[in-house]
């Protein structure tokens, strides 16, 4: 079954086709399937309700099943911040290292004991028959007093499960523990349901 993921990151994608796959889904980009993604605004307040916006978006917009995500860092030192701003954080086209180098400062008199984190992923999926669903992952962490490590994306850096940061964690590592790894592995589970 073929479906569309509302996404322009070639990573997401690959990420979802490492998991689906096993099951017969096999997801494309817009332009991999001549569909044009209108610009959703992400005015939701959950995570859930961004993910369905996209979702629903690229179903019309295709009339394929369509995947979308929604996902953050939420930091408990900073009352969940930046959460569902994480993309948008200081701006949406602020580099992340500069968004990184904010939060290491913002965070900076915050003790190891209370640097705790964790980052969320909503994964959407509609059908064009109006058939929805949301599931989350997470993955706890902490966050680190400076950035390690040249793999990933986005927040990686700071992001520390044990002594590691996720950039420099293997692609395999991070599926295995990872907020998207863990929603897209509910996602697999609930697909089951529909296929």
């Amino acid at each position: 079954m073929d479906f569309l993921v509302a996404t322009h990151n070639m990573k997401k994608r690959e990420e979802l086709t490492r998991i689906l796959l096993p099951l017969g889904v096999h997801v494309y980009l817009d332009f991999e399937c001549g569909v044009i993604l209108h610009e959703v605004e992400e005015t939701g307040k959950t995570f859930e309700e961004n993910a369905l916006k996209k979702a629903v978006s690229g179903c019309v917009d295709s009339m394929m099943p369509c995947i979308a995500d929604d996902s953050g860092l939420c930091i408990d030192a900073l009352d969940g911040a930046p959460g569902v701003y994480s993309a948008r954080f200081l701006g949406e086209d602020t580099p992340y290292p500069e968004k990184i180098a904010k939060l290491v400062e913002m965070m900076r008199d915050v003790p190891e004991e209370k640097r705790t984190a964790r980052f969320v992923s909503v994964a959407a999926c509609v059908f064009p028959d109006g058939t929805r669903f949301t599931v989350r992952g997470t993955c706890e962490g902490k966050i680190g007093f400076a950035p390690k490590g040249n793999n990933g994306f986005g927040y990686d850096p700071i992001f520390y499960v044990g002594d590691k940061s996720f950039a420099e964690l293997t692609a395999e590592e991070k599926d295995a523990i990872s907020h998207r790894g863990n929603a897209l592995r509910a996602l697999k589970e609930e697909l089951k349901k529909y296929l």
